[in-house]
């Protein structure tokens, strides 16, 4: 790996990323496709409208995911990863590998010390 500490990006990466929400957001629309403001709202356990929408446009103006407005009554609005945004797909995926995996230690770790 030859990458120089004084200029590592990770921490420019992280923010965009970072956050409860944004990478399940993130994977829900890699693994569904597009969706609905509403049909991703409920694929999130826990998620609020308000915060849904802040998260939302925020990976927006990221240009991670692209939001569609149909002009009709009522309003109907899809998100979709973008091109760019699929790009993030194996990095959350090692992430997501990574954490099972440090949760099982951490399990495995207290049965240990418990035992």
């Amino acid at each position: 790996m030859d990458i120089n500490p004084e200029l590592c990006r990770v921490e420019d990466a992280l923010g965009i990323i970072v956050g409860k929400w944004k990478p399940i957001i993130l994977l829900n629309l890699m693994e569904n496709g597009t969706l609905r403001f509403s049909e991703l709202k409920r694929s999130i356990d826990g998620i609020t409208q308000k915060m849904l929408t802040k998260q939302l446009r925020e990976l927006e103006n990221e240009k991670l995911v692209h939001r569609e407005v149909y002009p009709q009554v009522p309003p109907k609005v899809e998100y979709s990863i973008t091109k760019y945004g699929e790009e993030l797909k194996p990095i959350l995926v090692s992430m997501h590998e990574w954490g099972t995996k440090h949760e099982l230690r951490k399990q495995k770790d207290n049965l240990v010390e418990q035992g």
